[in-house]
């Protein structure tokens, strides 16, 4: 992930995070790590050169489109597919399941 991230970071690249997929990285994160880390990882999201997308009309129906399609994968990654389409080029993702999906270009980073 840090090859794309450092083209964000260095103005090469825009970054895009669904409001939805940075709440679920919030909540993951106070379960594995604690609420503090949480938070810290939270904040310098907010504050880097990623743009938080929140969902609008359009996203929101594309998302509800793919979870109508795909069961196998969560409403927060149908709001990452659906983010993709509307705003950016690439889905870069750790999750092999959404890596499987044609529809949208996708880097898998296996974790």
């Amino acid at each position: 992930m840090k090859p794309y991230l450092n083209r964000v970071f260095s103005n090469r690249a825009n970054g895009f995070v669904s409001e939805i997929n940075l709440a679920e990285l919030y909540y993951k994160t106070i379960e594995k790590f604690g609420g503090d880390t949480a938070e810290v990882w939270y904040q310098q999201i907010r504050q880097s050169a990623l743009h938080v997308i929140a969902p609008d009309e359009a996203i929101t129906r594309s998302a509800a489109i793919w979870k109508s399609k795909r069961r196998d994968i969560s409403l927060a990654d149908c709001y990452a597919l659906a983010t993709t389409q509307a705003r950016a080029q690439i889905l870069v993702t750790t999750d092999p399941v959404l890596a499987k999906i044609k529809e949208v270009k996708i880097v898998h980073i296996p974790p």
